[in-house]
């Protein structure tokens, strides 16, 4: 019954962002964009009523994207809170008439504190609009509904601006996946950022030389249980790997009585697959999973080639 209606608002909502996207002047945007970046001081993002449940979204936003901000209540501003400004800050105004009364009462206090002000605002020939030092046009033709009275496009349109103006900060302040993953430490993404190979393999894991034994290799990969041996060099620089798949191989390509003279440089594979320590374990399973033929386990070197441990899939699963 409403399946067409509930469908027409989200294409009208849409409609109004693109038009928005026509409506910001690039000189205007560019400008916004240079004042959040170059500020020494806090982001305040004020609003009242269902914008000042937006200017806390866009605060949240810069905040875990390597700015930081704040939601500053308009209504609390003049009893106290605007303590929190100076002129080292940036304040942005979140009002779709441009005249909201709360907002306009701490004006004039921004402008004896020299605070930079950036509008959002939905009247280009409002008051707020007049007093800002840069102007977003968030501008709209009606909300969106049959009565047209919620916030509805209104809000849509003033949080796009919101996360452009993030998105755009974040990038010209080149902060880097693990930038973001600081802020993010226990959310998946974060981990999948954050932790390293070092952190997940295991680690003095059994060595054996080229000239070890097919008993020994057999014993060694039996006792470590992570169902392979890495072959090095007296100084720990890698060789090869030897693991279950290539013991069952073997066992298939020669005879029994053959077997217990054969030699860890015959059976390894020679050049493997390798990780560094620093690597994220994200890299290193992809690095597993990517293949045709997908590994279960890598051996993890440092930048010298030196043998440090060895990750598995499992090991990856289930931490990111």
């Amino acid at each position: 019954m409403f399946a067409k209606e509930f469908k027409n608002i989200i294409e009208e909502e849409a409609g109004a962002l693109l038009k928005t996207a026509a409506l910001i002047s690039d000189s205007e945007a560019q400008k916004a964009i240079e004042i959040i970046v170059n500020c020494k001081g806090k982001v305040l993002i004020t609003g009242v009523g269902k914008s000042g449940i937006i200017a806390s979204k866009i605060a949240a936003t810069m905040t875990s994207t390597g700015t930081t901000a704040l939601n500053l209540s308009a209504s609390d501003a003049m009893h106290g809170d605007l303590g929190v400004v100076s002129a080292a800050d940036v304040v942005i105004a979140i009002s779709n008439s441009g005249e909201t009364e709360e907002i306009l009462a701490i004006l004039p206090h921004l402008k004896l504190r020299k605070t930079p002000i950036i509008a959002i605002v939905g009247a280009v020939f409002s008051t707020l609009a007049k007093e800002a030092n840069v102007v977003l046009d968030a501008t709209i033709e009606k909300e969106a509904g049959h009565l047209h009275l919620a916030p509805t496009t209104s809000t849509t349109v003033a949080l796009a601006i919101g996360d452009a103006l993030a998105m755009c900060v974040m990038k010209a302040k080149n902060i880097t996946e693990q930038d973001f993953a600081i802020n993010h430490p226990s959310g998946k993404l974060g981990k999948r950022l954050a932790l390293k190979v070092s952190d997940l393999m295991h680690k003095n894991t059994f060595v054996l030389a080229e000239k070890s034994t097919w008993k020994e290799i057999v014993k060694t990969i039996s006792n470590g249980k992570l169902g392979a041996v890495t072959i090095a060099d007296s100084n720990k620089k890698l060789l090869g790997l030897i693991t279950d798949g290539d013991i069952r191989r073997t066992i298939e390509k020669y005879k029994s009585d053959e077997l217990e003279n054969l030699k860890a440089i015959e059976i390894m594979t020679k050049n493997p697959i390798t990780v560094f320590d620093t690597d994220l374990a994200y890299h290193a399973l992809q690095l597993m999973e990517s293949r045709n033929s997908q590994l279960s386990i890598l051996p993890v070197i440092n930048q010298e080639n030196s043998f440090l441990g060895l990750i598995r899939v499992h090991d990856i699963i289930g931490k990111i």
